[in-house]
């Protein structure tokens, strides 16, 4: 199907667009089916051959279907100790590599890539936002990776642990990883089990304040048995085993990088010049604007990188970026395009091609449950001084029901199946979506909520006990998000809204500097849009969003300096308890229950608004790249494999 203003040149489970723009063809959703599947076949009802035809039919990946499958409990009581149905495992997905066989490290040259916003810092454990985890991850290296369909991948360790090659302890109480023997750190050293423990350590301890410390505290210990042998023991067995391991989330650090210096002092001194066991190393880090990165000497495969230098340049436009990709071919590669339809087709060429594989992005739209007009002791938006407005269900809600998520969607976006109109904040992980909301379109049910409520027009803006619903919206500097606040404005201002629209670039709104307060942790306005998603197969860490824990801690302010992942500044005990629950789950459906219920209470209680659902990353290539090797995973790992990224022949 073809829509209007489309033209006929993409293709692919997402799509791939090469000299024009077009959503793709596909059925509608189909992670209802895919649940009733799994049910099903948990329930003996089908088989597990009758399963994985099923799911293969719905479109779920290659990976996930031989994950659940092998492992799903079938037609069993359920049992007090934690059942693995449905964990990632190995699956048949073969880590790509086309054309690396012969090749010689550094024959390449430079790799050229542009990026929305340049890196502020590289620990990745230590990041505020997505493009300093993406930068630092080309250097520090998970023990697993996840594969483009959700199955685990050997990274660090010789094999994925599993029950049949008995790594996996039978109740999931524990994980034994063997080390990849011979591995050095870019400096030379050896890489060994003591720096997989130091690792738990230093992430679990909260005076470093790692983004990632909920899911390093699923572990009760870590024990380096031997130089190249781990074991991890669990708090309470969890068919989370895997978390604290794969992807950025289990990046591992170098204990003698610490060893002998003030810790504090060492977190700077490594998020500013990291080392790691990536392909690549540190030539030079411009905050905010360039990373240059080099060859490691010290990689482990002798032929790999292709390239001497990777140039990530950060900054610019969308269509600029397309432009400088796929016309000019001056630069090999841009990711994370935020542009329209339109001004895509406009600004591509024909010597390279935009792709958007399928991902668990959203876009969308954060309240300010805290007053950001009010300062007290220092900082605004205060986790105890309540919003004015955005307190009162009925507005966020009358907000919701005024935004027209269709009109983005199609107008702005490759409209469904590709990026439908959001109504999930955890999205694109077929088991985990919750079939229980909704989205709609109803200005007139949102005027009168507005007015049941008592927030009455006086002129053009409502309002209730002398409080006008003014909104400062908030988001970065992209063509395509200055359209969606346009659409937005409209919307709220047809509602009685005044909204005054605020565009920040990129590199500051992401920029995590405690001293920044224009970046998305402070939160210093009423509503800000930009977009998230989960990042791992057990996402604990994307939920603990919407977590405040005791006291308030997990919420950014000024005594955490702003490393709490709350950034909304919501507050409510019923989602605090059902996340305190993730860390003893047993079953697979207790998590697919739980991840549900977290889920819906976001969406019930309108404490974000999902616009759209993205696709995991839209990039640009030339068409000299290898694409095949890239492999962006759903979960928006753009770099995990680029130690295989290379030339075609």
């Amino acid at each position: 199907m073809t829509r209007k203003g489309y033209r006929s040149h993409c293709s692919g489970p997402g799509f791939v667009c090469r000299g024009a723009w077009q959503m793709t063809t596909g059925a509608t959703s189909s992670r209802n089916r895919v649940r009733n599947a799994y049910r099903q076949l948990v329930a003996g009802e089908i088989d597990r051959r009758q399963f994985m035809a099923r799911a293969g039919a719905f479109g779920l990946g290659a990976g996930a279907i031989a994950t659940i499958a092998q492992h799903a409990a079938v037609a069993q009581p359920s049992s007090p100790v934690a059942s693995p149905a449905a964990t990632p495992v190995a699956g048949g997905y073969v880590r790509p590599d086309a054309g690396t066989d012969g090749q010689t490290r550094g024959a390449g040259g430079d790799l050229r890539i542009l990026v929305p916003q340049g890196a502020s810092a590289l620990s990745v454990h230590n990041a505020t936002g997505g493009k300093d985890i993406a930068a630092g991850s080309i250097i520090s290296e998970p023990l697993l990776a996840y594969a483009p369909d959700t199955s685990l991948v050997a990274n660090l360790v010789t094999e994925v642990p599993s029950l049949e090659n008995g790594l996996l302890a039978e109740d999931l109480s524990s994980v034994t990883f063997n080390l990849l023997p011979g591995v050095l750190w870019s400096d030379g050293q050896p890489f060994t089990a003591d720096d997989v423990v130091f690792t738990w350590e230093w992430n679990v301890d909260e005076a470093n304040g790692s983004i990632d410390r909920v899911s390093w505290e699923l572990l009760a210990s870590v024990e380096a048995t031997d130089e190249l042998t781990v074991v991890a023991t669990f708090a309470s067995p969890t068919i989370g085993w895997f978390q604290p391991f794969g992807s950025n989330i289990g990046a591992i650090y170098p204990r003698h990088f610490w060893d002998g210096k003030v810790a504090a002092a060492a977190n700077i001194e490594f998020a500013n010049a990291p080392i790691g066991t990536g392909a690549f190393v540190l030539e030079s880090l411009a905050p905010n604007d360039q990373v240059i990165y080099a060859a490691n000497p010290n990689y482990r495969e002798p032929n790999k990188p292709f390239y001497q230098r990777v140039i990530m340049k950060g900054g610019g436009d969308a269509p600029s970026a397309v432009r400088a990709v796929t016309s000019t071919a001056d630069w090999d590669l841009a990711f994370t395009l935020q542009i329209d339809s339109t001004a895509l087709e406009a600004s591509l060429g024909d010597r390279g091609a935009v792709y958007g594989p399928p991902g668990t992005g959203v876009e969308k739209i954060q309240f300010n449950f805290s007053d950001p007009e009010t300062e007290v002791d220092g900082q605004r938006s205060q986790k105890d001084t309540p919003h004015p407005f955005l307190t009162d269900k009925a507005v966020r809600e009358a907000i919701a029901l005024a935004i027209n998520r269709q009109a983005l969607s199609e107008n702005l976006y490759a409209g469904p199946p590709s990026e439908p109109p959001g109504r999930n904040i955890l999205a694109g992980m077929g088991i985990y979506e919750s079939p229980n909301t909704t989205w709609t379109y109803d200005p007139e049910a949102a005027a009168a909520l507005l007015d049941e409520a008592g927030w009455v027009l006086n002129g053009d803006v409502r309002e209730k006990d002398g409080m006008r619903l003014s909104l400062r919206y908030v988001t970065t500097t992209a063509e395509v998000r200055q359209k969606v606040q346009a659409v937005v404005k409209d919307n709220l201002a047809d509602l009685g809204f005044d909204v005054e629209l605020v565009a920040i670039d990129g590199g500051v709104f992401f920029d995590g500097a405690a001293g920044n307060d224009q970046n998305f942790t402070h939160f210093y306005s009423d509503m800000q849009e930009y977009t998230d998603g989960a990042t791992s197969a057990f996402p604990v860490n994307y939920m603990k969003y919407w977590y405040a824990g005791p006291d308030g801690e997990n919420i950014a302010q000024a005594e955490n300096g702003y490393t709490g992942t709350n950034k909304t500044r919501y507050s409510n005990a019923d989602y605090d308890a059902a996340f305190d629950r993730i860390a003893s789950v047993a079953t697979q459906d207790e998590a697919i229950a739980l991840f549900i219920e977290l889920n819906d209470h976001v969406i019930d209680e309108y404490v974000e608004i999902p616009l759209v659902q993205l696709v995991a990353d839209r990039y640009a290539a030339s068409n000299e790249f290898n694409v095949d090797n890239i492999a962006v995973t759903a979960f928006g790992d753009t770099y995990w494999n680029i130690a295989n990224w290379n030339r075609l022949p």
